[in-house]
């Protein structure tokens, strides 16, 4: 059977060095589902209530500039919350260690004692991160408040969820772009191609099949856009 990575002594040490690298995964996805499901929920909308194709467009490519942004500035926002915050706790525990030693030791004691050790082999573990306050602190971030020492750039977030908002949800556009015949269909299909895809590519960061995966999220966007032409089908004689 073939292991994803090498166990050799040598290699480890090699891929431990490195460090672990931020995964940006959840904000391409997040983006591109939405952003397919927006736009296609606009075209659906629209068709819905039989209104001219060329509001499609209009209504199309300002959702992707405008809400692609708005999504893309909220990840952004909402990233940086999460380091502002974790540089908070940081300085709490410095704080704590300096002014309560003896309360953090005990702390400290108790979380590896949760974790199986106990006698000397605890007492020596403590004993080792305490020595380090950088290791003592970033054990404490992770234990106490279950902080990831992983953290992403709020610029990347930002930037993968609105590259992937603009390039899904043209996806429904193009068929009015290109004056296709039965240009609904077509958004239809190949809307629900990128609903498919999408799922199939995030399965090789799960356990479930491509197919299931991919099948999951079709269902998923599908319904959402579906919505969005029954009500629109519903509210034609508003417009």
């Amino acid at each position: 059977m073939k292991l994803e990575h090498s166990h050799e002594a040598a290699d480890i040490a090699s891929r431990l060095a490195a460090g672990t690298k931020p995964n940006y995964l959840r904000d391409w996805v997040y983006g591109g589902i939405d952003g397919a499901v927006t736009t296609f929920a606009i075209v659906a909308g629209v068709v819905g209530a039989q209104l001219a194709s060329g509001i499609i467009l209009i209504l199309g490519l300002a959702n992707l500039l405008a809400d692609g942004f708005s999504m893309a500035a909220s990840n952004y926002s909402g990233t940086k919350t999460e380091i502002d915050d974790r540089a908070r706790l940081q300085e709490i525990e410095k704080k704590h260690i300096r002014e309560s030693p003896d309360g953090e030791l005990e702390e400290l004691n108790q979380i590896l004692k949760s974790k199986g050790l106990e006698g000397e082999a605890l007492a020596e573990a403590v004993k080792s991160i305490s020595s380090n306050p950088k290791v003592w602190i970033e054990t404490m971030l992770v234990e106490e408040y279950g902080l990831s020492p992983n953290l992403r750039s709020p610029w990347l977030s930002g930037l993968s969820t609105f590259a992937s908002f603009i390039v899904c949800g043209a996806v429904p556009l193009i068929p009015f772009v290109l004056n296709l015949s039965s240009p609904f269909i077509w958004a239809i299909a190949l809307t629900g191609l990128v609903f498919f895809l999408i799922g199939a590519i995030k399965a090789k960061w799960s356990m479930a099949a491509w197919w299931w995966s991919g099948l999951e999220t079709f269902v998923i966007g599908m319904s959402a856009a579906g919505c969005a032409f029954i009500i629109g089908y519903l509210l034609k004689g508003l417009a």
